[in-house]
């Protein structure tokens, strides 16, 4: 009985191989870590770019010193294409609009929203329910509008699901007292 006592003590002293049952327990959990790390810098990364780009795209707008037409909104949605990755693409909605006193709301001046996505014109209707997140403006102040919907699909499933990233980006014009379009009155 004592050789076996001996044997099952030198047995659990004995620690060659530790090592390869701890790499087969460690190294999954490393792999498995670094990926999800990957994932949410990923988000991240993805999420400060779509910012950038919009804030770039808004101040764009916002130094106008004219009227803007479609084809100059069409190529603010591409200058903002071309700011993001390859495979995201992003849409656009640019409103102008301004405060009135004597009606006590904000009215629009023009809206529009290239690519004809699910994006569509606000009206003047539309910005009643966005008064929470406008700026007070003094009477006939007016800002730029620029909202931004740009798909995100993570690379790896890692408890992100895929989303819609979402700027929405009020700025005041620059140079102009308002910003207009060639097919509105203004």
């Amino acid at each position: 009985m004592s050789f076996l006592t001996k044997l099952l003590r030198r047995y659990a002293r004995d620690e060659k191989g530790t090592i390869i049952v701890d790499a087969v327990i460690v190294i999954p959990m490393f792999v498995w870590a670094y990926a999800g790390l990957f994932v949410y810098w990923d988000a991240y990364r993805s999420i400060n770019t779509v910012q950038k780009a919009s804030y770039t795209i808004s101040d764009l707008i916002s130094r106008t010193q004219g009227q803007v037409n479609d084809d100059f909104i069409s190529g603010m949605q591409a200058t903002m294409n071309y700011l993001l990755r390859a495979d995201q693409g992003g849409q656009i909605r640019v409103t102008s609009y301004q405060w009135n006193v004597l009606n006590d709301r904000y009215e629009v001046i023009f809206s529009r929203a290239p690519g004809g996505g699910s994006m569509t014109a606000l009206t003047t209707a539309d910005l009643a329910g966005l008064v929470a997140r406008l700026p007070t403006m003094s009477d006939g102040d007016s800002a730029i509008l620029l909202e931004t919907r740009v798909p995100y699909t993570p690379p790896l499933s890692f408890g992100l699901e895929p989303t819609t990233i979402e700027q929405f980006i009020v700025t005041r014009p620059r140079f102009l007292p308002k910003i207009c379009h060639t097919s509105f009155a203004c």
